[in-house]
């Protein structure tokens, strides 16, 4: 496996937090719209509930780190959502800007998570991912994650 393109994660900004707000509802809505039976504005509203309850103050709400990921040449490749209210942080998302998916930027973002949490004392990092995204599942069992709870569901 080839060395990940190195990232930079800076405190997401005000301005950035408007068009990530819409970016994230999309992004969830596709993972979580097929799970529930939902489709098009029914998930995304879903979605935009759900952030808006996990983040009552935006960007000022406690214990939850919102970062923008940068290339080594300044532009804004991604993402990451990371919740500190439990003794494990969790990752609530992670996304990389669509022209730049495929080039190893996911990867790289997660690593600076894990690098993150250990500065701040951290020994573990949880995250939840959708059974309908096989991409992320790969990437996050290179890294090491372990599934440690599974949910299913039969069609009748």
């Amino acid at each position: 496996m080839s060395t990940p393109p190195p990232v930079t994660l800076r405190a997401m900004t005000d301005a950035e937090y408007v068009g990530w707000q819409d970016r994230n509802a999309r992004s969830f809505a596709a993972g979580i719209g097929p799970l529930r039976g939902l489709a098009g504005d029914a998930a995304i509203e879903v979605a935009r509930a759900e952030v808006d309850r996990l983040l009552p103050d935006g960007l000022g709400t406690d214990k939850h780190l919102l970062w923008t990921a940068f290339s080594e040449d300044g532009t804004a490749v991604g993402s990451l959502w990371i919740s500190v209210r439990t003794p494990v942080p969790f990752v609530f998302g992670v996304e990389v800007e669509e022209q730049h998916r495929g080039k190893g930027y996911g990867r790289s973002i997660m690593l600076a998570a894990e690098q993150e949490c250990r500065q701040r004392g951290y020994a573990q990092l949880d995250l939840n991912v959708f059974g309908n995204n096989p991409t992320a599942i790969r990437l996050y069992e290179s890294l090491g994650f372990e599934t440690v709870s599974q949910m299913m569901r039969k069609q009748l």
